[in-house]
């Protein structure tokens, strides 16, 4: 170590470090036991790489297949569109009727208020069929 006076009054300590030693496959035992580590080719480690590489995206693969199988993401699958429900009118229905048979075990309002806009204002025919694909 030697210091050294800057110009502006501040000591420089430079000091070199001990020579940086390759990794070895042997373990330390093995390696100090036998005297002479064997040295890690570049090649091996690019080859270490690879198969960790195939391993992560053969994973990403036997999760993405995983997911897929056990219904996935609304991203991943198609939308899916109820199919159309159809019904004939009876004498005596009104939209409130109808919309309850369309779409059993849910609100009917949406189902009247899309019913009233698109009769404009007409009344229901019996014998009439209405169709309605949410």
């Amino acid at each position: 170590m030697n210091p050294v006076l800057d110009q502006a009054g501040v000591i420089t300590i430079t000091t070199r470090g001990p020579a940086r030693q390759r990794p070895t496959t042997l373990s330390r035992r093995t390696a100090v036991a036998t005297g002479t580590p064997r040295v890690v080719s570049r090649a091996t480690y690019w080859l270490r790489r690879a198969i960790v590489a195939a391993m992560v995206v053969a994973l990403v693969l036997v999760m993405a297949q995983a997911g897929a199988a056990l219904g996935g993401s609304t991203l991943a699958t198609p939308e899916r569109h109820p199919a159309a429900v159809s019904t004939l009118v009876r004498p005596g229905d009104s939209l409130w009727t109808v919309a309850a048979r369309l779409v059993p075990r849910q609100d009917p309002r949406p189902v009247v208020d899309a019913l009233a806009a698109a009769r404009h204002g007409t009344v229901l025919v019996p014998g009439e069929t209405i169709e309605w694909d949410g």
